[in-house]
């Protein structure tokens, strides 16, 4: 017999980059390679693939973020160039590198509640 597994939230499994089936295993063995099969239920995760996704989210977020600070900051300071130049590149990069995790693991979820995949097929259970 199957073990039940509730429906859960594939934002919150995501954000919390934990196995997308029972939100307890860990989604990621390293820090960006999804772990082949969840170590608490057994999903196969071999074969999920989040492609660019994430990356496109990032890039919109941190530019809504930072675009406006950047502005403001020249509006009312009006500094160097070389002030932006040095104070936006680690922002951005820190940015986008304390993202990336979470939302990997949010398409990886949702990819599982909609059973989407690259052959067309069902991959899951």
């Amino acid at each position: 017999m199957a073990a039940y597994y509730p429906q859960r939230s594939p934002i919150a499994t995501g954000l919390r980059c934990r196995c997308p089936r029972c939100a307890a295993g860990k989604l990621f063995a390293g820090f960006l390679t999804i772990a082949e099969t969840c170590t608490v239920c057994g999903l196969d995760l071999s074969k999920q693939d989040a492609g660019d996704g994430p990356a496109v989210f990032i890039i919109f977020i941190l530019g809504f973020l930072v675009v406006p600070l950047a502005l403001l900051l020249e509006a009312k300071v009006e500094p160097p160039m070389w002030v932006h130049m040095v104070l936006w590149p680690p922002i951005i990069l820190g940015g986008a590198l304390w993202l990336l995790r979470p939302m990997k693991g949010v398409m990886v979820a949702l990819q599982y509640k909609h059973k989407a995949s690259d052959s067309g097929t069902v991959d899951y259970d």
